[in-house]
């Protein structure tokens, strides 16, 4: 679904931070995520790649899906609500990879989706998201 062409020739980990910072603002506006793309560029005078747009916008696309992985596998008496930002955004594409880019491992997806939590999320989230993923790739195997 996502296309993996690579232009500027940027790892995968860069696309998929990427991906990871347009989701993130995803979360705070209802803008079209061709508009977020074009303002990132606009603002910072940065490429985004292919990958990292094709992703965001499958992560709108199946948001109830994947939110409803989320919910079924966290702790009893969490809501997503409870989840900060930056977590829940990593959260949503390393389901989106898991559930819909059969090129990817899910070990690799899970691998990913820690280091970019101990890059932008709170101390400890990677292993809550860690945990919760791991529950995920259990379930769908």
């Amino acid at each position: 679904m996502c296309d993996t062409v690579n232009p500027n020739n940027i790892s995968r980990y860069k696309m998929r931070e990427q991906a990871f910072i347009v989701s993130f603002e995803m979360l705070f506006c209802d803008d079209d995520i061709d508009e977020i793309a074009d303002n990132a560029i606009d603002s910072e005078d940065i490429y985004l790649s292919d990958y990292a747009i094709n992703c965001a916008k499958g992560i709108k696309e199946y948001s109830e899906t994947i939110d409803g992985y989320i919910e079924k596998n966290l702790k009893q008496g969490w809501k997503i609500s409870r989840i900060s930002k930056a977590s829940y955004a990593i959260l949503r594409l390393a389901i989106y990879e898991i559930l819909y880019l059969s090129d990817i491992p899910t070990s690799v997806s899970i691998n990913e989706a820690v280091e970019l939590s101990k890059k932008y999320a709170a101390d400890g989230d990677s292993a809550f998201i860690n945990g919760v993923l791991g529950s995920i790739a259990k379930e769908i195997e």
